[in-house]
């Protein structure tokens, strides 16, 4: 069974290459957001197995949108993307509950590392 990814980014360009990093054959994109606020939204209305979540977004950033997700979810698999100058709020992301972290520019590789640590502990638990 393919797992359900939600990607959160506002830039089109980003969101296309989150999604051409992770193979069709095990995951299906089941939503995009273009801003913190839909993120949620997403989240609630399609229960993905994991969110990819940008930190810098419109109408809600993505450390508050994590929160909200949190929330609503206490076990959600979220991974936090950004560029290195926002590094103190991944840190924060992770104490909010993030499972992990992509850096802006990241390669497919490190997408793959990251979504593959997530659902290995997530298996595990």
């Amino acid at each position: 069974m393919k797992r359900k990814i939600l990607i959160a980014d506002d830039t089109t360009f980003m969101r296309e290459m989150l999604k051409s990093a992770l193979d069709p054959e095990k995951y299906q994109i089941i939503g995009e957001a273009t801003d913190g606020v839909q993120a949620v939204e997403f989240y609630k209305e399609k229960n993905p197995d994991l969110m990819i979540l940008d930190i810098n977004m419109p109408k809600m950033n993505g450390i508050d949108a994590l929160t909200e997700v949190i929330k609503y979810d206490s076990k959600a698999n979220v991974i936090m993307c950004s560029d290195q100058k926002y590094e103190n709020m991944i840190v924060m992301a992770i104490k909010r509950g993030a499972k992990d972290f992509v850096i802006k520019p990241f390669t497919a590789s490190d997408v793959i590392t990251a979504v593959n640590k997530v659902f290995d502990n997530a298996d595990e638990e």
